[in-house]
């Protein structure tokens, strides 16, 4: 299993912290917290997250102040959070060293999108693997997009491969249909949900997977889908 890609979610708002890791976590990434901006340089000189999210307004040393500081030091990809939009602070932030800024509010689902797309810049993006993910008759090769279902070749079109992908990452975890179209089709998707019950019933019928008895994706009613590895302990 690869390891968790590691953010940093520093912001004085407890409220605004616990929300954004919550989202983070549930997505795989592991996330450490920071209350201020000295927290902040001290997680960050101790253990370098891939990522750091970052308020503007901090006590201590600024958004800004902290942003130079550790992107001169550290290196570390930046996305700035701050409820000041207007274009200065925005052009600011960026001069600082933010690689994207987000205006507070904002939808903790455009902030993973958001993450992935900065992530995925930097050459860190979680999709990337060292070999095949095997899941029990189900193999998933991310280099060359293919599945192999008891050592077939299965042939799927671009979404089938990405949305098994997305699945199998997790096996056990729900994943409701917004959640699958934002992570399949983009954060900007505004088609009806109901498109996820289309491809995964096309993604059934190509990996032989019987909907009364399911090997791999299970339907969980009034929610959404999960991964099943056959053979598992029972859920």
């Amino acid at each position: 299993m690869k390891q968790a890609l590691k953010i940093l979610v520093v912001d004085d708002d407890d409220n605004v912290r616990r929300l954004v890791a919550a989202y983070l976590e549930r997505e795989g990434y592991s996330v450490s917290q920071a209350a201020d901006g000295h927290g902040a340089i001290r997680a960050v000189e101790q253990a370098p997250p891939d990522l750091l999210i970052l308020d503007l307004m901090l006590p201590g040393p600024g958004g800004l102040q902290v942003a130079r500081r550790l992107k001169d030091s550290a290196g570390v990809p930046i996305i700035m959070l701050t409820a000041r939009g207007e274009e200065e602070d925005m052009l600011r932030g960026f001069e600082a060293g933010a690689d994207d800024y987000l205006v507070k509010p904002f939808s903790p689902k455009v902030l993973v999108a958001r993450v992935r797309a900065v992530l995925r810049r930097a050459g860190l993006a979680e999709e990337e693997s060292e070999g095949p993910l095997v899941l029990g008759p189900l193999s998933i090769d991310e280099r060359s997009r293919e599945v192999f279902v008891d050592g077939s070749r299965v042939d799927l079109t671009a979404i089938e491969f990405d949305l098994v992908r997305a699945l199998a990452e997790h096996p056990g975890w729900v994943y409701s249909r917004e959640q699958l179209l934002e992570r399949v089709w983009g954060y900007d998707y505004l088609g009806d949900s109901r498109v996820v019950d289309v491809h995964i019933a096309n993604l059934r019928k190509k990996i032989g997977d019987d909907p009364s008895q399911p090997r791999f994706i299970r339907t969980v009613r009034g929610v959404g889908y999960k991964f099943s590895v056959p053979g598992a302990q029972p859920e």
